[in-house]
Formats: C-alpha cells, sequence, structure tokens
C-alpha cells in the first residue's frame, strides 16, 4: 500500500509563492513517476506536473509553464511543487498520485490513469 500526504498549502495573494510537499512512506513509490493534480470547485481534476521515476524528467501543463516547478528529493522521498507568481486561478485542491510500477514519463497527466492519491491540500489566491 502506498500512501502519499499532501502539505505545503496555504492561502497567498495574487503573485505569491507556495511550495507543495508531497510525501511518500519510506521504500515506498521512491521510483515510480508521481503527478500532481489540482481540483477547483466545479471542475475536474487535471493534471499540473510531472516528474519519471526513472530519469528525473519533468513535465507541465501549458498554463503552468515557466511558474512551477517540480522536484524530487529521493533520500528523503519527497516530491515538491514549487508554485510562483501564483494567480487567483491556480486556486484548487492539490494533490499529488503516482502510478503503481510506473516509472516512465508521463506526458498526458491523465488523472484516471494514477493509482494512489493523497488527501490534498488546499491552496487559495486572492486577488
Amino acid at each position: 500500500q502506498i500512501q502519499l500526504v499532501e502539505s505545503g498549502g496555504g492561502s497567498v495573494q495574487s503573485g505569491g509563492s507556495l511550495r507543495l510537499s508531497c510525501a511518500a512512506a519510506p521504500g515506498t513509490a521512491n521510483y515510480y513517476t508521481i503527478g500532481w493534480f489540482r481540483q477547483a470547485p466545479g471542475k475536474e481534476r487535471e493534471g499540473v506536473a510531472g516528474i519519471s521515476g526513472l530519469d528525473g524528467t519533468t513535465f507541465y501543463e501549458d498554463s503552468v509553464k515557466g511558474r512551477f516547478t517540480i522536484s524530487r528529493d529521493k533520500a528523503k522521498n519527497i516530491v515538491y511543487l514549487e508554485m510562483n507568481d501564483l494567480a487567483p486561478e491556480d486556486t484548487a485542491v492539490y494533490f499529488c498520485a503516482t502510478r503503481l510500477g510506473f516509472y516512465g514519463h508521463d506526458n498526458d497527466l491523465v488523472p484516471s490513469k494514477y493509482d494512489y492519491w493523497g488527501r490534498g491540500t488546499q491552496v487559495t489566491v486572492s486577488s
């Protein structure tokens, strides 16, 4: 069983920054591909960024490119999402997720392909 725990959410003003963390229990998911997703009220869950377990290649949804950075600390088994220049449209619950046994590249970040999810952390950006 893979357990993921997100943290780091909060409330910021437009233009602000936050760093989200996704922690997995030791020995689990350390080499799997991890994705960050978000879900705003009344909207479907969407992929935001991903990082390959194989070679650390990163993937971003177009609206966050240049503003968000995903990274991984394998020693701590934590994946980070650094979010800069936040805008009100970034307001959502942010989730991390992984796919069992998948280490490769995921350019699509389709939520239905991911097996294990954290409970999410709220990010609120005010104008």
